[in-house]
Order: structure tokens, then sequence, then C-alpha cells
């Protein structure tokens, strides 16, 4: 079973209990069955299932920012900016390349999850509140070994809370923003570091034609051309989709 396949089977069944409110307690029930004055039934769908509706639009940007993702499309980003390249790859590519290497680095986080929480939640042999519980460890422990030390402590500082003595007790409100914040400050050192050679190649390039007296060609145009043949030469796309895998621990 894929990462994905698994993140979405979890949500599916923890959903599944607040759509049609079965046997328990504490499930919201969605749909309301009622007899009128003439004694025929009538259904009525709930305000709460426009709350849930209105909550799952949210998880797109909950697992974008809870993953690996954002270092990896910030990246891949600057590198075609750093190329000269504007729309190649396109980003739906960026996007899709993104996306499948986030898999392939959160899949021992998902396996983890589904082990522990999904398996035990649909062999009825856990309640709802306790596998999201047992769930969020994982993802939890994932977050907090790729956050800065002096990020979590900002956000635990602005929440005012002095009841969290490690970073294990802090609350996932606290950790997902210190997180996002490292991880923008990673995906921009990386994407310097990448930008450098390409840089020297544009500064050679224009020293050159300066020194032609080609004034009015565009730099760009040249040096194009020899930035993608050096990262071709190089195998570019392996060696960083390489370096992102190992920057999270994963080679």
């Amino acid at each position: 079973m894929s990462a994905w396949r698994i993140l979405l089977t979890l949500l599916l069944a923890l959903a599944a209990p607040l759509a049609f409110g079965a046997d328990d307690p504490l499930s919201i029930k969605a749909i309301t069955l009622s007899t009128n004055a003439q004694g025929q039934q009538e259904y009525s769908v709930s305000l709460q299932i426009l709350l849930i509706m209105t909550a799952l639009s949210f998880i797109p940007a909950f697992v974008m920012l809870m993953t690996s993702f954002t270092r990896i499309i910030i990246v891949f980003s600057i590198l075609r900016q750093a190329l000269g390249l504007q729309q190649t790859p396109s980003n739906q590519i960026l996007i899709g390349m993104a996306l499948f290497l986030t898999m392939f680095i959160m899949a021992p986080v998902f396996d983890q999850i589904n082990r522990e929480a999904l398996q035990p939640y649909l062999n009825e042999q856990m309640q709802a509140q306790d596998a999201i519980a047992k769930a969020e460890g994982p993802i939890k422990s994932f977050m907090l070994a790729q956050t800065r030390a002096s990020d979590l402590e900002l956000f635990v500082r602005l929440s005012k809370r002095t009841d969290i003595a490690s970073p294990d007790q802090a609350p996932l409100t606290i950790v997902i923003p210190a997180f996002v914040t490292s991880e923008l400050k990673t995906a921009f050192q990386i994407g310097f570091m990448i930008f450098i050679p390409f840089l020297i190649i544009d500064m050679v390039v224009s020293s050159i034609l300066m020194a032609m007296g080609m004034m009015m060609l565009s730099p760009l145009i040249i040096s194009l051309p020899f930035k993608i043949m050096l990262f071709v030469l190089i195998d570019g796309w392996a060696l960083i989709m390489g370096t992102l895998a190992g920057s999270f621990g994963t080679l």
C-alpha cells in the first residue's frame, strides 16, 4: 500500500464515523432522520457537516506544511531560476516531482502510522481519538528532527507557554510553524549553494562579452547552453534529488 493511499485511507476511516454517526456517542451525526406530523420521515443534513467539509479543505495545506514538500519545491524553484529557465520544467512537473519525492521521504513515517494507528483502528482495536493521538507521534517526531532549536524556542516564547520543558511536550500548534520556518531557512541555504556555480558561469560569460565589445548581446543567451551542459554532465537531477533525500536522513 502506497504512502498516500495509507494517508487517504486514514482520513476516510476517521471521517466515516463523522459522516454517518454510528454507535460512537462522540461521533457527529451529519444526517439525521426525523418524523413529521403526517408520519412521514424526513432527512436533514446538520450544519456540522459544513464544518467537516471546511476542515477537509485545509488538509492539503496541513499535509504540505507537515512533510518534506516545502523544502523540495523551493529548491526546485531556485534551481530553475539559477539555470535561467523561466517555464522549463513547468510548474506542474516540479510539483509532481516534489510530491513523489515527498512520498519517498515520508514513506517510513506513513508506514509507522499505518502499523501503529491505522491498522489497529480498522481492526477495531483502538478508538478514533486514540488512533489520532497515536498517528500524531511519528509525524511530530519527523518535524522535530528537522526543526532548529532556535525556531522552536521562538514560537514557544511567542505562545507564552511556561509548561513546555522539552520539545516532545510542544503541541502541534507550536511545532508546525517552527518546522516550516526551519524548512524555509534550510531550503534557501541549499538553493544558495546551488546558485553559486551558475552565477559564476554568468559572470565569466558577461566578462568575456564585455572584453570582446559585444555589449548589446545578452549574456544569458550565451551562458544558458553552458549552464544546461554543466548540469547534464554532472547528472544534476540525480545529485539534487539525492541531496534533498539525504538532508532528511533518508540516505
